[in-house]
């Protein structure tokens, strides 16, 4: 296993594990998606949306709870105040075929009213390819994400999800 690839599965495993922090029990909610179906997934933190054999999985976490290794790799900075998120486009019936190359476009909304928009970056690992920002926030707050995906076939989908997020 390449050291980058061991770093995307600890960065991966460190959104799951820590993801039960968030919000246990906000199931994700479509937004327009041609044809999608937006399906809780067996982690219920984890907004997933499934176009045909394409399936979207969106994942938030806190930056403090990621490892130090893992951050400092990626150039991501820890903090309460920061969540990431992660998008992950795949195509195959067990959604871990092939990944697929999009253009991510992410806002998120406090429940004031505030839209901050989300720079969506390209995270290459060996043959993995995923997309991840970060939104800066003031504790508690809940936001409202919500995502477009645009596929180089030029297919689009949306997802929203709301998630809460609390001093650790």
């Amino acid at each position: 296993m390449t050291r980058s690839l061991a770093l995307f599965l600890s960065l991966a495993a460190s959104c799951v594990l820590s993801l039960a922090a968030c919000a246990k029990n906000d199931a994700p909610v479509p937004a327009t998606a041609s044809a999608a179906s937006v399906a809780a997934s067996a982690n219920a933190d984890e907004a997933v949306a499934r176009v045909g054999d394409v399936t979207m999985h969106a994942s938030v976490m806190q930056t403090s709870s990621l490892d130090d290794g893992v951050a400092k790799e990626y150039g991501i900075t820890r903090s309460d105040n920061t969540v990431l998120l992660l998008i992950a486009v795949r195509k195959g019936a067990d959604a871990q075929d092939t990944a697929l190359p999009a253009k991510i476009t992410a806002t998120a909304t406090d429940l004031s009213g505030r839209r901050h928009d989300i720079a969506m970056r390209e995270l290459r690992t060996g043959s993995l390819l995923d997309y991840v920002g970060s939104v800066d926030i003031s504790l508690p707050d809940t936001l409202r994400f919500d995502v477009s995906i645009v596929r180089e076939n030029g297919a689009s989908s949306r997802m929203q999800f709301n998630r809460e997020f609390f001093p650790r």
